[in-house]
Formats: structure tokens, C-alpha cells, sequence
């Protein structure tokens, strides 16, 4: 995994998502069938996954350029557009709000304007369910920003990244459906809030593609917006009937966000050139 020169290193989406997929799964698929004592530690390894594919495939590509495009990406705190990363947020709010109104149509109760006591997930306590989903956002944003988006977006415009990468990242979480004590699987109650989960991720996809390009490609960025997503999905008392409206709702403001970007989610001036 070597490149002779800096510019001319090639991307490998398609060996990426294997390994990351292998490397998850080998640890997500037993913590199916182990004790809900023991699962917990089998999922962290396999949520490490992405983030070591991601830096083992930096440390070998013998590409100097991507070496720093990695650390300019971590620790470049300076191209963080903090006013784009709290419209972000404040958006998503915003799609939680709506969300919540729309569903009074359909029977659901103003009571989902509150915080529930605890998290979704069980078996590591208060404490520990919000250091996971700190490290999740951490760990995750490494992995998907560190590498894997790039590698597909040096390829085409990021609208079809955008697209394909939803799609993967999706699937990607299919085992935890059936490890108990997860939030997918509180989900298999219903088949259709299973389908709406894997759903809602390819807006996502789109959403934080657009954090992470409005901040220069900042990693810093995507973790703290990922961090605010995973934390309102769990505490926000929204039943699980509420989140298919909001499924629509954040695809509605995809197509918006898409729609008033256009030329980031469509040019390829960047296309082969990540590196320069």
C-alpha cells in the first residue's frame, strides 16, 4: 500500500470497506450470542474498526501528502467553521422540533418535548453510556473522515459519495439489530422502525458530508455535530413512530441543504486532486 510519489497515491474505497466490515464484524457478531456483561467490550472493539483501517492505511501508503492531510484534518483546529457547526446543530434541532409537532397528526404526544432519564443502551450505566457515545463520535469520525470518505470522494462529486458512503455506513450497523441492549435492537419490536433506521442514515450521510466540507474537511467538526446527533437521538423522549417523520423530515432538509450547495455537492475541480 505504497505510492512512489506524494500526488499519485491511490485511494482504495472498495479494500477499505471490506476490512472495516470484517474488522467490525468479527467482533460485533459474537457479542450477539455472548452475555449483555461481556457485549459491550466486544462492540467497542469492533466501533475501533473504522479508525484503525482508516490510520493503518495512512501510516502504509508510503504518501507523505496524506500523512498530513490526516493530522492537518485532527488537530487543524483552525479550520473549523464554529458558526457552521452550531447552524448545523441548530438545524438538526430544528428537524427534531418539527418532527415532534407533525407527529401530534398521527397521535403521538407533546410529552416528547423532554428528556428521558436514561440512555437506550444498557449494561454500562449513565456514565458510562455517555462516554460511549463520546467515543463513538470520536471514533467513528476518525475512521469514516480519516480515510474512507476521501477515498471514495477522489473519485466523483460529493453528492454520489454522499450517497454511497450513507449507504454503507447504514449497513455497517446491521449486527448490532441483534446484540441485545443496543438502541437497534429495541428497534426489531417493529420492522418498520428497523427499515427507518438504516433509512435515516443516507440523509445523515449527506448532512455531515456538508459539516465536514464547509469546515475544510475538519474532523473536529464532524465529531462534535456527530456528538449532538447521537446525544438528541437518545435523550429527546421521541417515540420510535416520531423518528419515521423524522426521517422525512431531515430528508426534506437534505434536499435543501443539497439544493443551496450545489456546487459543493456536484463539482469535480476536486476529483483526483484531494492531495494538492
Amino acid at each position: 500500500m505504497s505510492s512512489s510519489t506524494t500526488n499519485t497515491y491511490k485511494y482504495r474505497p472498495v479494500l477499505f470497506f471490506v476490512l472495516t466490515y470484517f474488522f467490525t464484524w468479527i467482533f460485533w457478531i459474537p457479542a450477539i450470542y455472548v452475555p449483555e456483561s461481556i457485549s459491550p467490550v466486544l462492540m467497542l472493539l469492533g466501533l475501533l474498526a473504522p479508525a484503525v483501517v482508516s490510520t493503518v492505511f495512512v501510516i502504509l501508503s508510503g504518501s507523505d501528502a496524506l500523512k498530513q492531510d490526516l493530522k492537518n484534518k485532527i488537530v487543524g483546529f483552525y479550520k473549523v467553521k464554529w458558526l457552521n457547526v452550531i447552524w448545523a446543530v441548530i438545524v438538526f434541532l430544528i428537524v427534531i422540533v418539527c418532527s415532534i409537532l407533525l407527529s401530534l397528526l398521527f397521535g403521538q404526544s407533546l410529552n416528547q418535548f423532554a428528556f428521558v432519564e436514561d440512555f437506550s443502551f444498557t449494561g454500562v450505566g449513565i456514565a458510562g453510556a455517555f462516554i460511549t457515545i463520546t467515543l463513538a463520535s470520536i471514533i467513528e469520525e476518525i475512521g469514516w473522515k480519516g480515510y474512507c470518505e476521501d477515498s471514495i470522494g477522489n473519485y466523483m462529486n460529493w453528492f454520489w459519495e454522499s450517497l454511497i458512503f450513507g449507504v454503507l455506513w447504514s449497513f455497517w450497523h446491521f449486527p448490532l439489530i441483534f446484540i441485545h441492549g443496543t438502541y437497534q435492537a429495541d428497534l426489531m419490536v417493529n420492522p418498520l422502525f428497523v427499515i427507518n433506521f438504516f433509512v435515516s442514515s443516507i440523509p445523515m450521510g449527506f448532512v455531515i458530508t456538508w459539516v465536514y466540507l464547509v469546515s475544510e474537511r475538519s474532523i473536529l467538526a464532524c465529531i462534535i455535530f456527530h456528538f449532538f446527533v447521537n446525544f438528541l437521538q437518545e435523550k429527546i423522549a421521541m417515540t420510535p413512530e416520531t423518528k419515521c417523520v423524522e426521517t422525512i423530515v431531515i430528508t426534506l432538509v437534505t434536499a435543501i441543504i443539497v439544493l443551496t450547495n450545489k456546487d459543493m455537492f456536484f463539482e469535480t475541480r476536486h476529483v483526483g486532486r484531494l492531495l494538492e
